[in-house]
């Protein structure tokens, strides 16, 4: 079913309901799964073992984890500021899984009857809503930093927002090709733009590559992750987290990243489209966006398993004196192409 058929259909209130449970539910299985894969993963890029006592092959490692944090005696700091040290993690998942339903896993489907998006919602200035809430969570790496009343926290929060604010401007004109080239703000749309043409990740390479390196930067992954550098900072902004808040901050890091992977899919590798013209039926759709994801997230793992971490300069130069520069060129590009 074309979704600009469907473009202003109405769902049902339940149907709502039912999409924000699977939502949170999705989001609270990626943690506990992506965990498991990274650490197998690394164990084979490094020739060693990843978790293998809990559970067959290791793979009950991260519920016994979670049982442990889970169980863990609550404790701050002193010179903590407390409603904002237990806020700030909670800010930090909730953008998170607002992010994610963004995510078109796939177009609008007939469910019983009824048609059904198989996305969260679809807002039509999508890529400015991800970045909305990229900049409220940086109140959480903000905050957490600065609540914990520690100076390597608010250090390494302070870095994080730097960083953060830095990369964002790159990354977003890397979408601006892309927004350009499909006429439409609409993730969704911007899907059944490249259905008549081809991916974007062609034409649009170059806006790709960036797209790729400052979202390293913004999800604090290898070798951007000056955040929680523990060899300056021990653990950064949240070193003195432990317990359910501690895991908190990682499952925001991970959702994260599956966002970042998701809007990749969604804006340069077609989102739920097949290439050779092949249309498997509506059913198939999340599994295809999934498995590309999988791929991108293979590829964050591989990075960090390869390249060690950056200076805190060598950071913030190459996000302003090339990245930046380089975004803007590739938009002044696109838009002369398009124009002309």
């Amino acid at each position: 079913m074309n979704v600009f058929a469907n473009a202003f259909y109405y769902e049902p209130v339940w149907i709502q309901i039912v999409k924000s449970l699977v939502i949170f539910a999705v989001a609270f299985a990626i943690l506990p799964v992506l965990t498991v894969y990274e650490r197998k993963l690394l164990g084979r890029f490094q020739a060693r073992y990843g978790p293998n006592r809990v559970g067959p092959f290791g793979l009950m490692q991260p519920i016994a984890e979670i049982v442990k944090f889970a169980t863990k005696e609550p404790f701050r700091p002193t010179t903590s500021v407390g409603y904002l040290y237990r806020i700030a993690p909670i800010i930090a998942i909730l953008t998170a899984i607002g992010a994610l339903a963004l995510v078109p896993f796939g177009d609008v489907q007939d469910i019983f009857g009824t048609p059904v998006g198989l996305y969260g919602i679809d807002v039509s200035i999508g890529p400015l809503y991800v970045f909305a809430l990229a900049g409220i969570s940086f109140y959480g790496i903000m905050l957490g930093g600065w609540a914990s009343g520690s100076k390597y926290s608010f250090l390494g929060a302070m870095r994080g927002a730097a960083q953060l604010i830095s990369y964002e401007v790159s990354q977003g004109l890397a979408l601006i090709g892309v927004v350009i080239l499909a006429q439409t703000l609409s993730l969704t749309g911007i899907v059944h733009a490249q259905e008549s043409s081809t991916w974007y990740v062609i034409p649009q390479f170059v806006g790709f590559l960036i797209f790729m390196t400052a979202s390293f930067a913004e999800t604090n992954r290898t070798p951007f992750d000056l955040v929680e550098a523990d060899a300056e900072l021990v653990g950064g902004y949240f070193t003195e987290y432990g317990g359910t808040p501690f895991v908190a901050y990682l499952f925001a890091e991970y959702m994260n990243m599956f966002v970042v992977s998701g809007i990749a899919v969604t804006v340069f590798f077609g989102g739920w489209l097949l290439p050779f013209g092949i249309d498997p039926p509506g059913w198939v759709d999340p599994f295809v966006v999934l498995a590309k994801m999988m791929v991108f997230i293979t590829f964050f793992i591989w990075i960090r398993a390869t390249l060690p971490r950056l200076r805190y300069d060598q950071l913030m130069s190459f996000g302003w004196k090339i990245l930046l520069p380089l975004a803007t060129l590739n938009v002044l590009v696109t838009a002369i192409v398009v124009v002309s």
